[in-house]
This record gives structure tokens, sequence and C-alpha cells, in this order.
């Protein structure tokens, strides 16, 4: 059976461009620009959602000068690949806290999820501003909230807790590739990941292609799944 839900851990931008004696917003730009190949190879698997870890509640100790980059790129990006992403009817979504990004940045990413709001394709879901303990502990807020309020009541399942994530519309994660070489989860998607395929790739995502991604996927497939039973 394909897996319908992938997630990318999309590290090693800022090495692989001080392996080419080039700066690190380097590294992103280029970074920037595969998100749409992979994307595409991901799209022509079946995958029904790609949620990429693009900008992490941590990212802010960055020097402002990397952070100020990092928030101008989504609309490079979308003025170069929005189109494309259109006539592939992929749809852009996020999770994560706009709310802290400048103005200029979340109106870009709130623009292309409008625009893409009719398309029935794979989704494609930037993680911004995005820790995977904040979604939980927000869960657990709005749950207790929920209680308050009479909404709910306090006897509910754990499928009925997850409608408080910020992920409540997807499937569950199915894989979780993670490139450079790391090997460790880095506050992503920590309930989503509770039975998920891991991939530790070593290569930096740049320098990750279509066809490597595609046969990851495949070989991870093959995995006997067996989710704590036998």
């Amino acid at each position: 059976m394909g897996f319908k839900h992938v997630a990318l851990i999309m590290d090693g931008n800022g090495r692989w461009a001080k392996a080419q004696n080039k700066v690190r917003t380097f590294g992103h730009l280029q970074g920037s620009e595969k998100v749409r190949e992979i994307a595409i190879a991901a799209n022509d698997l079946g995958i029904e959602v790609l949620t990429l870890y693009a900008f992490s509640t941590e990212n802010w100790k960055r020097p402002k000068d990397e952070v100020d980059y990092l928030m101008a790129l989504p609309d490079v990006f979308f003025k170069k690949f929005l189109k494309e992403l259109m006539e592939k009817n992929i749809r852009i979504q996020t999770i994560g806290e706009l709310e802290a990004f400048p103005d200029s940045t979340r109106n870009v990413l709130l623009r292309a999820i409008e625009q893409t709001s009719n398309n029935t394709g794979m989704i494609l879901c930037f993680a911004m501003n995005y820790g995977g303990q904040r979604e939980i502990f927000l869960a657990a807020q709005h749950y207790h909230q929920a209680i308050l309020d009479g909404i709910i009541s306090k006897d509910i399942t754990l499928s009925e807790f997850e409608q408080f994530l910020m992920t409540k519309d997807y499937p569950a994660v199915d894989l979780c590739i993670r490139t450079s070489g790391e090997m460790r989860l880095s506050n992503f998607l920590l309930w989503q990941l509770a039975y998920a395929e891991l991939v530790f790739e070593p290569c930096a995502w740049p320098d990750l292609t279509a066809d490597h991604f595609k046969e990851i996927v495949l070989d991870a497939q093959k995995r006997d799944r067996r989710f704590g039973g036998l």
C-alpha cells in the first residue's frame, strides 16, 4: 500500500553552502529550489500530504540576517513556482503559528493558501514557526478550554484528542526523511511520528534528487509495518 503522508526535515543547507565556499543563505536559496522538485516527485508517487519542516520555533535563535533571509524566501519561492504547482493541482497549506512572522511573509503564505484552496491534489504543507512540543502543549490547552466551555467531556479517545492538533485533517505520517546525516527528530511532528518509518539520509537537502527521493519512499514502503502487533 502506498504512503499517504510523508514528512521531510530539510537539513544541511548551510553546511552544503559552506562546503562550496558560499554563504549560508545561498544554501537556503538552493534548498527552496529543491522543494519544487521533491514536491512534484511526491505528487507523482500519489502521496496525499507532503509536510516540510521549513522553519522551526527554535530557528529564531539564528543570526538576524539569516532569519530575515528566510522570511523573504517564501515570496521568492511562490513567485517562481506557484504557477507550476497550480498546474499540478497541488494545494498549499501550513501548520505552525504564522502570527509571529512579519506581515509580508505571512501575507505571501496566506495568498498561496488561498490561490490553491480549490486544488484537489496533493497537499504541500509547510511547517512554519512550528515545534512538536509546542503543538501538543497548545492542543492540551485547547482541550482543557473545550472542557471548561462544556463543548466536550473529559472522557475522549486518542483519535478525538488528535482533533486538537494542527494536523487534524491529515492522515498519520507514514514516513519521515531527514537529510544531511543527523539522526534526530528536532522537535518535528512528535505526536504524528509515533509509528512512522524513519530514514536518515546522508546527503544534504540541496543534493537530494527526485529519483533518490522516490527510491527512498518505495524502499520504505516494503518494510513490514506491524504497529506494535505481530
